[in-house]
């Protein structure tokens, strides 16, 4: 495993936001959903593409917590901008499960 400094860590920007907004992408190469995220007042609402339809429904996932990189440039997904990318760990069967604060936190909270 490679390390990094507490530099390269600090950069990197994970923020607590809710979903607002999930969809069916149907554009997607894999299948995935449009998620719209709210990280509060000084981020605001950003897009995400997010292959995690094994484990949630866009129901499932409207209203719930996510913890997303919030500052790596924009990335063009087939028709979407993706703007931030929500974080999660892959199962024993290679389905995403969301990383996810245990309690509610405000929005745009950084993870430290």
């Amino acid at each position: 495993m490679e390390t990094i400094t507490w530099d390269d860590f600090s950069r990197v920007e994970l923020r607590v936001g809710r979903v607002v907004a999930a969809e069916v992408f149907g554009q997607a190469r894999k299948p995935a959903y449009k998620l719209q995220v709210d990280f509060g007042p000084g981020i605001g609402v950003k897009k995400s593409s997010a292959q995690i339809t094994q484990r949630y429904t866009p129901q499932d996932l409207v209203g719930r917590l996510v913890v997303a990189v919030v500052n790596f440039p924009p990335k063009q997904i087939g028709p979407l901008m993706s703007e931030c990318l929500v974080t999660g760990f892959h199962d024993a069967e290679g389905h995403v499960a969301l990383c996810v604060p245990d309690a509610e936190v405000p929005l745009g909270t950084r993870l430290l």
